[in-house]
């Protein structure tokens, strides 16, 4: 079943901090790994990718760094930063009262 790109805008940013939460990464890793950890229901373009690290990056969420792979090209190397960490908190926890409200709403208003 394909999902309504509207439904994955909004967690996008949240998915990507918490990747860089686990380890510094480069562009075609976090695609890579964000498509194989949610069985290809999050398969993204870079295009997609890059201007969303931007947007990261002037808010002062990420950082980069530019470094030499083992394959001699240069690649840019994107790190969390302590105030991207608390921004990641927030939307955790942002998340889980709103899929905990939408779960609550599907099974009929019974806790979850």
């Amino acid at each position: 079943m394909k999902i309504d790109k509207g439904l994955m805008a909004g967690s996008t940013s949240m998915l990507i901090l918490h990747l860089l939460a686990e380890k510094e990464m480069y562009g075609y890793e976090m695609i890579e790994t964000l498509e194989k950890r949610s069985d290809s229901t999050f398969s993204l373009k870079a295009g997609t990718l890059y201007p969303l690290l931007h947007s990261l990056e002037k808010a002062s969420y990420v950082s980069s760094r530019e470094a030499e792979a083992e394959n001699g090209r240069m690649r840019k190397y994107y790190s969390i930063t302590d105030k991207g960490n608390g921004f990641l908190a927030d939307k955790k926890n942002e998340w889980s009262l709103f899929s905990g409200a939408v779960n609550k709403v599907l099974d009929g208003g019974a806790a979850v």
